[in-house]
């Protein structure tokens, strides 16, 4: 099985033979499946405690729910959320990958001072700012690509050809990227499954998942109980799935189509169907 480097904060990762577990830690009041769950520090704490004995290799902290539909929070609101868990967190985990799940490079840069490693922008860099700002500190990077706003993202998405225009968009990207001074090896790629995509796009993606890989460069898929799942499973409309199996089946299936990290709620279902697909693969 092949291995990618990613280039974090502190050094060259080289991501786990078969796929890393990246896990969620919501710290709001409404995200689309585990929204106030975790939305205060002691139990966002206990949770991220729980992901990682479970077997993440890296904690995504967002402040900000970016489901469908949903509405811009401000930056102080997004910060205050966020910080408190991501600082306590550096302190009992020092050496834990810890990821911050923000579009706004004053909650970004708040973040790489507490002891960020990962920044994971659903804009994919669009704003100069948060280029800049990468530009300046060595984290690693999630460029993800989405088709409008979460307000209204999920209206009428259309593409003439989703994996075509996707991979455009990660090299365009990737090219903005360079010129403002991020070297390439500190970006993993995310297709953004779910954020203006239908049922279809979101498949399409899934299927064809090798074909969007811009110079080796790490993909990381965000399947967590996204609602084209709960589509497929009942014929009818997109519905968020809480339970595992349909993650699990879905992030192996893209494991064998080229994912490198997965990022999900249930990171014990998870690591134990990777560890059976290693062994198999391994035989």
């Amino acid at each position: 099985m092949n291995t990618r480097l990613w280039t974090l904060r502190h050094g060259v990762w080289q991501l786990p033979a078969g796929g890393a577990i990246m896990g969620i830690l919501n710290i709001t009041p409404d995200s689309f499946s585990d929204g106030g769950e975790h939305g205060d520090t002691a139990s966002a704490l206990a949770h991220a405690d729980k992901l990682l004995a479970d077997g993440a290799h890296i904690i995504d902290l967002g402040g900000e729910s970016t489901r469908p539909g949903s509405a811009e929070v401000s930056i102080d609101e997004e910060a205050r959320r966020v910080l408190p868990v991501l600082r306590e967190l550096r302190r009992r985990h020092p050496q834990a990958l810890l990821s911050v799940d923000t579009r706004h490079a004053a909650v970004a840069e708040q973040a790489l001072e507490a002891g960020a490693d990962i920044i994971n922008d659903i804009t994919g860099l669009a704003d100069p700012a948060m280029r800049a700002l990468c530009a300046a500190a060595p984290c690693g990077i999630v460029l993800m690509h989405m088709q409008g706003q979460p307000r209204t993202m999920q209206l009428a998405p259309h593409y003439d050809d989703v994996v075509r225009e996707v991979r455009a968009f990660f090299e365009e990207r990737l090219a903005l990227a360079e010129a403002a001074g991020i070297a390439r090896e500190r970006i993993c790629l995310d297709p953004g499954i779910g954020f203006g995509k239908n049922v279809e796009h979101n498949l399409a993606l899934i299927a064809h998942l090798e074909e969007l890989r811009v110079e080796n460069l790490p993909l990381l898929m965000a399947l967590s109980r996204k609602r084209f799942m709960g589509a497929v499973l009942s014929g009818g409309a997109p519905a968020p799935v809480r339970e595992a199996l349909p993650t699990v089946v879905m992030s192996l299936l893209a494991a064998d189509r080229g994912a490198d990290l997965h990022r999900v709620h249930d990171v014990r279902e998870l690591r134990d169907a990777l560890r059976l697909r290693r062994a198999v693969l391994g035989a």
